[in-house]
C-alpha cells in the first residue's frame, strides 16, 4: 500500500458531471485547489502535495479526469476534447459546492488547467502548470509533430485506436514502471520516438531498479485503478492525444487569447518537454499569454514528472502562489 493511501485524512468519492462519473480524492478545508494529473498518471501522482496544502488552509481536489484510472470511461474518441475536459473543471468546481478554485495542472493537465483559466476567469482565481507551458489555442497539431518528430513520434504513435491500448494493457504494472522510470532513463530531455518496426514499450526497457521517487507500492496504486478498466487501462488516456488536431480546429477562435488570471509555472530543468518546446520559445509564451504571471520556476536535476521527482519543491512554490492570491 502506497504512502498516501496510508493517510487516514484523504477522502475518496464520486460525482456525476456532463455526465461522466468522476472519482476524486479529497482532504482539507478552505479555497478550493484543484490538482489535475497527466499521462500516464491519476490522483495518486500528487500524493505527496495533499496533506501540507491541506495543513496551510486548503481544500485539496484530486480528481481521475474523465478516461483515467477509476473514473468513467466514454467509448466514444471525440468525447475527450479539450472543450470536454474544461467543461469537467467547471462542471466539478459546481458539483463540489465551490464558486471558484486554483487550477493546477501537470503534462496533460496543464493544458486543461491553463485552457479552463483563459476560458472562465470568473471561476478560475489562479492557475498553475507543470511541465507544459501555456500553448496559444491547444496543445499543437500532429502535422507539426510529424515535421518536427517524424512518424516515430509517440503522439502519432497512440493515433492508431487499439494498437498501443493493447501493448500498454497487457502488463499495467510494468507499462506504468517503464514509462515513469524509462522515458528518460539517463536523466536527459529527449522526444520519446518509436523506431520504425518497433513497439511501444521497445523504446522504455524495465528499469533495473527504481528512483528514490517512486517505490514498488506507489506502482502498485497506480496499477490497481488502472487495472480496473481491464483491456482498456489506457484507452481514456490515449483518447485525449486522438484529440489533438481536433482540439486544434475547436479552439481557433481562442488562438492567442490571453489567461487573466494570476498564474504560476513549474518545469524541470532536464524534463523532455524542453526537448519538445524551446525554453525560449517557453519565455515568449509566458510573456505573451500570462501577463499576471507570479513566478517562472525551474528546478534543477528535474525531468518530467515534475511533482513526484520533487514534491518539496513543487509543494512550496505552490503554497507561496497560493499565499500571493490570498493577500
Amino acid at each position: 500500500m502506497g504512502s498516501c493511501e496510508l493517510n487516514d485524512a484523504i477522502k475518496h468519492g464520486e460525482v456525476v458531471v456532463n455526465g461522466v462519473r468522476l472519482h476524486y480524492a479529497e482532504q482539507g478545508e478552505g479555497p478550493l485547489v484543484l490538482l489535475l494529473h497527466g499521462f500516464p498518471e491519476s490522483w495518486y501522482s500528487w500524493r505527496h502535495q495533499f496533506a501540507p496544502l491541506a495543513e496551510a488552509g486548503y481544500r485539496v481536489v484530486a480528481p481521475d479526469q474523465r478516461g483515467y484510472a477509476r473514473s468513467e470511461q466514454p467509448e466514444r474518441i471525440d468525447a475527450y476534447t479539450l472543450l470536454h475536459l474544461v467543461g469537467d473543471v467547471t462542471a466539478l468546481i459546481a458539483a463540489l459546492g465551490e464558486e471558484k478554485a486554483v487550477v493546477v495542472g501537470h503534462d496533460w493537465g496543464a493544458p486543461v488547467a491553463w485552457a479552463a483559466a483563459a476560458l472562465r476567469p470568473d471561476l478560475v482565481r489562479g492557475v498553475a502548470g507543470l511541465s507544459v507551458p501555456p500553448l496559444p489555442a491547444g496543445p499543437g497539431t500532429l502535422s507539426a509533430a510529424r515535421e518536427n518528430f517524424g512518424e516515430g513520434f509517440y503522439q502519432i504513435y497512440f493515433q492508431e485506436p487499439g494498437r498501443a491500448d493493447a501493448e500498454l494493457a497487457a502488463d499495467v504494472k510494468s507499462s506504468l514502471r517503464r514509462i515513469l522510470c524509462g522515458i528518460q532513463p539517463d536523466g536527459e530531455p529527449r522526444p520519446w520516438i518509436v523506431p520504425e518496426g518497433k513497439k511501444l514499450l521497445d523504446t522504455v526497457p524495465e528499469p533495473e531498479s527504481l528512483p528514490d521517487w517512486l517505490t514498488d507500492e506507489d506502482l502498485d496504486v497506480f496499477a490497481a485503478d488502472y487495472a480496473r478498466h481491464g483491456e482498456h487501462a489506457f484507452t481514456g488516456g490515449l483518447n485525449w492525444y486522438r484529440n489533438i488536431d481536433r482540439n486544434s480546429e475547436l479552439m481557433t477562435a481562442f488562438v492567442g487569447q490571453r489567461i487573466d488570471v494570476p498564474a504560476l509555472f513549474v518545469v524541470g530543468e532536464r524534463d523532455l518537454v524542453n526537448a519538445m518546446i524551446a525554453p525560449e520559445a517557453v519565455q515568449y509564451l509566458l510573456t505573451h499569454l500570462t501577463p499576471r504571471l507570479h513566478r517562472h520556476v525551474r528546478l534543477p536535476d528535474t525531468g518530467h514528472w515534475t511533482q513526484q521527482e520533487r514534491p518539496a519543491e513543487v509543494t512550496e512554490a505552490l503554497l507561496d502562489f497560493l499565499a500571493h492570491l490570498d493577500k
